[in-house]
């Protein structure tokens, strides 16, 4: 689809959740868990879904190649440098797919030429016009992308891309690698490569914008007013540093503002919030309480003139339904008279559909919390089942747990783990009781991580409310994050360390059959 169509009011949406949001410091996600996000970005209408970069390791291939056969309508992309060697990898990843693509990218700005690329201009355009053209040998649909376009000079970057097109690219991406442009700039940006460079009206331009200054999804907005017709997101913004601009944004503003963005997107908003939560679990990236669209705060009201005027009309303070990106406005219905087949009902109202087995664990959690706690929320269920969903597979799980604190110390915790099916038990002291918990996990389970987070919130309110613990743990370069809710804050944050623990295994086995390969 061209930029200048007679559908030029249509906006392809490109999630690259599985590849760059994958690339946020600690946000490992398992093969399977890849599996689960890519059906979901397919059922909601996400038209390509960026299945990873095959080229990293044996378990990137693995991934975008199975997505790619399992796929039915999206087209599955796989990215690769402008590199033979990773043009090939990503050309049989995707091989299988219904609809392929390779997106190949190389540095287009002078400070990554000097420092990073340390090529000519030249030497650049050459590498584009002989790597665009292997990929263009393999697939029909190849993206190409000039990394930290925002600060190339617009005549040269109009020299690459005219390159880009002449050798076979048919999706010329412009993005703002390090966040830096505004919308006036990067909106001028697409308009300049539309007047200048022969053949424009034959490709889509995308954008694809980072969001260190907090623009991204402002910037990705003026690219379409300036053009683009493809933008690159992810669910939640998740992304290296600052994180991308976030889907479920781009998406509602688009349907909410058609005033001022008459443009059309294929995705079901009905599927955002189910999406949000989805990729929270696996990644173990919190979303932030105000976070726009998808935020727990999203759709509350705590000021008395904002409630008065909710109680009057709803659009007084809400430009959108709760119930159009997928949020029941009910809360409060499960108790531990609650059945099985209540709780069931419950879970796909909330967006889950467990398997027998899983749903029964679940299950039991549930009875096992409405023992414990008065009143069970929905968020109090997600949590459970995203942590039920997030420690399926573990190698090591938390048995029990009794910890002796208080003002006369030492403090110590006696910890019983289940460690890829054995048993083990031990106490220790520490300086205060997670920290004793964290001893008696080290004793345990060895290994040299830093502790860099350890943070703790309540999931409701009110004094039985479930503690939502996030820990973070750096090993060697590597970072994982781990989180678990529970009554107890000092279970939660057993269960919490653990989960970071069984994700920096993940790590190591990654980073093992990388070497290999």
């Amino acid at each position: 689809m061209s930029s200048s169509t007679s559908g030029a009011d249509r906006v392809v949406i490109f999630d690259t959740t599985l590849r760059d949001g994958e690339q946020s410091p600690g946000a490992t996600m398992t093969f399977e868990e890849k599996l689960e996000v890519a059906e979901l970005l397919e059922t909601m209408g996400v038209d390509i879904i960026e299945a990873g970069f095959p080229i990293a390791s044996v378990g990137d291939f693995e991934s975008v190649q199975e997505i790619a056969r399992r796929a039915d309508k999206a087209v599955i992309a796989g990215l690769a440098r402008a590199i033979p060697a990773d043009i090939a990898r990503a050309g049989e990843a995707v091989r299988l797919a219904k609809r392929g693509r390779i997106h190949t990218f190389v540095s287009t700005s002078p400070i990554h030429l000097a420092h990073q690329m340390r090529r000519s201009q030249d030497e650049v355009i050459e590498i584009i016009a002989a790597t665009v053209a292997q990929a263009r040998n393999l697939v029909d649909d190849v993206e190409w992308s000039a990394m930290d376009a925002t600060r190339t000079p617009l005549d040269y970057l109009a020299r690459c891309v005219e390159q880009a097109i002449k050798a076979g690219a048919t999706t010329i991406n412009l993005p703002d690698t390090v966040g830096y442009s505004t919308p006036e700039e990067y909106g001028a940006m697409f308009r300049y490569m539309l007047e200048h460079v022969p053949g424009s009206e034959k490709v889509t331009f995308s954008t694809h914008c980072h969001d260190d200054l907090g623009l991204a999804v402002a910037n990705s907005l003026a690219g379409v007013a300036g053009g683009a017709r493809q933008i690159e997101c992810t669910i939640n913004g998740l992304g290296e540093r600052a994180g991308n601009a976030a889907l479920e944004e781009v998406v509602m503003a688009i349907r909410t503002r058609a005033d001022v963005h008459p443009y059309k997107t294929g995705v079901d908003p009905t599927y955002l919030t189910r999406a949000s939560k989805l990729v929270s679990a696996v990644s173990n990236f919190p979303v932030q309480y105000n976070k726009a669209i998808v935020g727990r705060n999203a759709f509350a009201h705590e000021s008395g003139i904002h409630q008065d005027g909710m109680l009057k009309n709803a659009q007084t303070f809400e430009i959108m339904t709760p119930e159009s990106v997928g949020v029941k406005s009910t809360s409060l219905v499960m108790g531990k008279h609650s059945g099985r087949h209540a709780f069931r009902e419950k879970l796909r109202e909330l967006g889950y559909e467990l398997g027998d087995n899983a749903l029964q664990d679940a299950f039991t959690q549930f009875k096992a919390l409405a023992d414990r706690k008065k009143n069970v929320y929905d968020e109090d269920i997600e949590a459970l089942v995203d942590q039920e969903i997030a420690t399926a597979d573990d190698r090591i799980r938390v048995k029990s747990l009794a910890v002796i604190a208080g003002t006369e110390g030492p403090q110590s915790s006696t910890l019983v783990l289940d460690i890829e099916g054995e048993e083990k038990k031990v106490q220790s002291t520490g300086n205060g009781p997670v920290d004793a918990i964290f001893n008696s996990i080290n004793e345990l389970v060895p290994h040299s991580a830093v502790l860099e987070l350890y943070q703790v919130h309540a999931v409701t309110e009110g004094t039985d409310a479930q503690a939502e613990v996030s820990v973070r743990l750096t090993e060697n370069g590597k970072t994982v994050t781990g989180r678990a809710a529970d009554p107890d804050t000092l279970v939660a944050s057993a269960k919490a360390y653990v989960a970071a623990l069984n994700k920096l295994v993940i790590k190591r086995k990654s980073t093992g059959a990388q070497a290999v390969a």
